[in-house]
């Protein structure tokens, strides 16, 4: 006896099932510290290096002269200028998380003001502290919808 032959059924057609809505995901982390948007021109590097170099020329010249001074305070502000772009790219690019330094800004901001407003020592210390708790939430917060979840890296 041989074996019958079966008659296959042909399959009922299948229901188009909906498509799933997109889903918004991070970019992908890479291990590759993002390039600025003027990346040829190491712009950073040379802002740090003229800092120290007025840094040194600052001491040099003496703290006790108005243009020893002026340049001390010069190179103080090129090379945090130099440290800040790099930390702002690389916490809101996903890289690594700087959120305790990005938040010391604003805190310092409004300790100085309330330095020169000549606030009472208590209020000067506790806006300080605000201003770092509520900034440091708000840096936290945008690096981890930023990173995918991550609350440092």
């Amino acid at each position: 006896m041989g074996r019958r032959s079966r008659a296959r059924r042909a399959a009922p057609p299948a229901t188009p099932e909906p498509a799933p809505a997109p889903v918004r995901r991070p970019a992908p982390l890479s291990d590759e510290r993002p390039k600025p948007p003027w990346h040829p021109v190491p712009l950073v590097e040379l802002s740090v290096l003229v800092g120290i170099v007025l840094l040194v020329l600052g001491f040099l010249s003496g703290l006790d002269t108005a243009r020893g001074r002026l340049a001390l305070l010069c190179g103080l502000v090129l090379g945090s200028l130099g440290g800040l772009d790099t930390v702002l790219r690389e916490h809101f690019a996903g890289f690594r998380s700087h959120s305790t330094v990005l938040a010391a800004l604003p805190a310092v901001l409004v300790a100085g003001a309330l330095f020169f407003a000549r606030a009472p020592w208590a209020v000067l210390v506790g806006g300080g502290v605000l201003a770092f708790a509520l900034a440091l939430w708000a840096f936290r917060t945008a690096f981890r919808r930023r990173s995918g979840g991550l609350s440092f890296r």
